[in-house]
């Protein structure tokens, strides 16, 4: 489907039957799947890959998956979906106290599997439906689908992390992004204190998206808190 945008699924799992089970029925739905096997590979992962949303094992080798959850929250509100065979009611609290938003039990049906994620995504302000994913800036477009700029019908040219930080900002669009929650998602959680690097790409995509550069009209300072981009018919903020 042309119009379905390509949600990003990471999976942490140490069964490798459950990873290319839930690899081939996901990618069968439109996600983009990225796996793991383990906590380490997990979090390597996601602090180098966009994900969407995480599916994480209770179980693994390196270390227990609520602790993995932990660390993932720490960073990202990005909707986290547990799957373990423990039953144990304690276990279940555990992983949603820790910050996971559902819960499913090993074996699960698929179509339920489908169900949760579907409300997740929703509940989270994502969806497979690409609705939002052409935004218009002045006469700079956003395609979020084909990974694509362009200003006056002209492509705009961009570096893989100039892309990434104004990704985050469109998916948040008319909302305010703190520099720590952008710092994570675009460079990692390693990267968390480093506001020169965001200051830096800020001003880049500046001189590349808005008429003048100096007094931006789109992408815009949250003073002390982050940035904001704003589309088309947004009302900016009095200063």
């Amino acid at each position: 489907m042309q119009n379905r945008a390509r949600l990003q699924i990471l999976v942490v799992d140490d069964e490798a039957a459950i990873r290319e089970l839930l690899r081939t029925t996901l990618e069968a739905e439109g996600y983009g799947v990225h796996v793991a096997s383990t906590m380490r590979e997990g979090l390597t992962l996601a602090g180098n890959r966009r994900v969407d949303l995480f599916l994480v094992d209770l179980g693994l080798p390196d270390g227990d998956g609520v602790e993995l959850v932990r660390n993932i929250r720490s960073w990202t509100q990005r909707p986290i979906l547990v799957l373990s065979a423990r039953t144990h009611e304690t276990q279940k609290v555990d992983a949603l106290d820790a910050g996971a938003d559902d819960y499913l039990t090993k074996p699960f049906g698929v179509a339920e599997l489908h169900a949760r994620l579907r409300v997740a995504l929703r509940h989270a302000g994502l969806s497979m439906v690409a609705a939002d994913t052409r935004l218009d800036l002045g006469d700079v477009c956003i395609d979020l689908v084909a990974r694509s700029v362009s200003r006056q019908g002209e492509p705009v040219r961009l570096t893989a992390t100039q892309w990434r930080l104004l990704e985050v900002l469109a998916r948040h669009a008319g909302r305010v992004v703190t520099t720590r929650q952008l710092l994570r998602e675009v460079w990692g959680p390693g990267h968390a204190e480093q506001a020169h690097y965001l200051r830096i790409y800020v001003h880049q995509l500046r001189q590349k998206l808005e008429a003048d550069p100096s007094h931006p009209q789109f992408l815009l300072t949250e003073t002390g808190v982050g940035y904001r981009l704003l589309l088309d018919g947004d009302t900016p903020l009095t200063r």
